[in-house]
């Protein structure tokens, strides 16, 4: 047995509650401190994963040990001779990529949300016992996860190893009786792990993300940085998210995304699946291996800032869906709506007037990741936002060197200088980096881009590679962009977004300068009636779009329960969704700059 050691048994699936035992074979003689993350590195926000511990006890030589509370997610054991045994339960409800979740249909955790970090010993060696839990339910279980074996079999119970404490909470663990679909990309084993009721088709989704793992792995060039590969996935009625790992990702998806068997189109649904797992598995390289400086190493007590996440999920955001037009698994169409859409979101909110992007990489661990009401008025996403930068370098060193460099040398240079040697990457290191391969100074476009608000002109950079850009106003609160509109006149809005309310249209957002929130109306609002007619969540929208800009209309609305009056003076829907179509009468130039970035060459 490992000096540190973990066995961690679903012992309670009906009440949700792992149990977990930690022997330590040499204490610290003055007093051993343990402590359990306060994050998952990947998701920017402080989680507090101690706060689900729900008993903890300590013994050595049969005999109790004092444990004292340090902090939140920190205690120090009474000085005693090893071996020290930790006993703690552990309530498992978050169905969510981040922590853990157990009932009696599958067990599932991420290493932060359970195992105790044992100080002064990171970098000992340890192991782990998964035990099945008992009840005829889990006789069938089997065990995704790629925590190195030691003595388990593959897919099943037993023990397995890590090198050190974070090896051992980077490998997440799903437990259950999952779908196992296997295959290989460049020589690498590759598994998917479906848990939930789901009718996919295991032969599309292996050829499919073979393609995607594949162009991926020779992207960043051969071999593959780690030795096998796992999709875990959650299936639901509803859901989508993603996190990604040194050699697996933890998925969420919506059973309705999943190709059946007989399906030949790319749904929507499903594109948007395969343009997660892109995302996820691109991190392989850009964020687990390429990391900024900040996270080197990690220092998962408190928050750590960096402004560089459009960087490393920016750019991530870029490369996820155009690596699906490269693998051939969409057309030039699909991509050019997509990335539309992509544009289409960071134009919808006037926080991009508002945030610069580096600032919103710095401050995600307390705007991003707590999202009020008026964030589109406040914040810029630095996926979005981020994903406009790597586009606008991507397309500005193509034209720029006459398609000889492009943004694909930037990221393989991140690779072989920061990647593979482990050399944490600074804000002055990727920009020399990017200057290098633009052959010029973009200083002035890297203080625009990313420490001001300005906004990113795209229109002369799709000209020049044989794309027509057109910003058009929103067909209706469901319009994503990325197409040509469906009317032929700019609609008459209120300026919100609405939701569902059993009394009316309640106001989720109110949007800065618009109709709503300059007649007084406010998020949280639930409108009733609109020129004393009732209003709801389905007819709300239809109703504004029948009158013309300039109209003023009597809304009345709740506000908590105090019923209130508005003269709103409607206004036209701006000019925020963006559609993006093949020029056809380009010239020979911007065809081959075109072909050359889709296509990858």
């Amino acid at each position: 047995m490992s000096s540190i050691h973990y066995e961690i048994i679903p012992i309670n699936p009906a009440a949700h509650l792992f149990e977990v035992t930690l022997t330590i074979s040499n204490p610290d003689p003055h007093g051993q401190v343990v402590s359990l993350p306060a994050w998952i590195p990947g998701s920017y926000m402080i989680r507090d994963f101690a706060k689900n511990i729900v008993e903890i006890g300590a013994t050595a030589d049969g005999k109790p040990v004092t444990l004292t509370k340090l902090d939140k997610q920190s205690w120090q054991c009474a000085p005693c001779s090893g071996p020290l045994t930790l006993r703690y339960t552990v309530y498992a409800w978050d169905l969510s990529v981040r922590g853990a979740h157990l009932d009696t249909t599958h067990g599932y955790f991420n290493g932060t949300s359970v195992f105790l970090r044992v100080h002064g010993q990171d970098q000992v060696p340890c192991s782990v016992e998964f035990v099945r839990p008992e009840g005829p339910f889990a006789e069938t279980w089997r065990v995704a996860t790629t925590l190195p074996r030691d003595s388990a079999k593959k897919w099943e119970f037993g023990r397995y190893r890590a090198a050190d404490y974070d090896e051992l909470i980077d490998h997440p663990v799903e437990m259950g009786t999952f779908t196992l679909i296997e295959f290989e990309a460049c020589g690498v084993p590759h598994a998917l792990a479906l848990t939930g009721r789901h009718r996919a088709d295991s032969e599309r989704l292996a050829r499919d993300l073979r393609a995607i793992c594949e162009y991926e792995i020779r992207f960043f060039g051969e071999p593959a940085p780690m030795p096998e590969y796992l999709f875990q996935v959650m299936v639901v009625d509803d859901g989508y998210g993603g996190l990604e790992h040194s050699s697996s990702t933890s998925l969420i998806c919506s059973r309705g995304d999943l190709p059946r068997k007989g399906d030949t189109e790319m749904s929507d649904g499903y594109r948007s699946f395969l343009g997660l797992c892109s995302h996820e598995y691109f991190h392989t390289w850009n964020i687990k291996r390429i990391k900024p400086a900040a996270f080197i190493p990690y220092d998962l007590s408190r928050e750590v800032h960096t402004p560089l996440l459009w960087l490393f999920e920016g750019f991530t955001a870029y490369y996820d869906d155009l690596i699906l037009r490269r693998c051939g698994l969409i057309n030039d169409e699909s991509y050019l709506e997509l990335l539309g859409q992509n544009i289409t979101r960071v134009m919808r909110g006037t926080g991009r007037l508002k945030q610069p992007v580096a600032d919103a990489s710095f401050d995600a661990w307390t705007k991003y990741y707590k999202q009020d009401e008026n964030a589109p008025n406040a914040i810029i996403s630095y996926y979005t936002k981020g994903a406009m930068i790597a586009l606008a370098l991507d397309l500005m060193i193509r034209r720029d060197t006459g398609g000889v460099r492009s943004l694909d040398d930037v990221i393989r240079a991140l690779w072989q200088r920061h990647g593979m040697t482990n050399n944490g990457v600074t804000e002055e290191s990727i920009e020399a980096l990017i200057n290098e391969f633009a052959g010029a100074d973009l200083s002035r476009f890297f203080t625009s881009a990313l420490r001001s608000t300005d906004e990113l002109d795209l229109a002369p950079l799709f000209s020049a590679c044989g794309i027509q850009y057109l910003l058009r106003a929103a067909d209706s609160q469901s319009d994503k962009g990325g197409k040509a509109g469906k009317k032929k006149t700019v609609p008459t809005v209120l300026g919100v977004r609405t939701g569902e309310n059993s009394l009316g249209a309640k106001l989720l957002n109110v949007y800065e300068g618009g109709a709503a929130q300059l007649a007084g109306l406010s998020a949280g609002d639930i409108v009733i009636a609109v020129d004393d007619l009732r209003a709801t969540h389905g007819n709300l929208e239809a109703t504004i779009a029948q009158r013309v800009p300039g109209d003023i209309v009597t809304v009345h609305a709740f506000r908590r329960d105090e019923l209130m009056m508005f003269d709103v003076t409607l206004q036209a829907a701006p000019a925020d969704t963006a559609c993006l179509t093949l020029d056809t009468g380009s010239d020979q130039p911007a065809r081959m700059l075109r072909n050359g970035w889709l296509n990858g060459i």
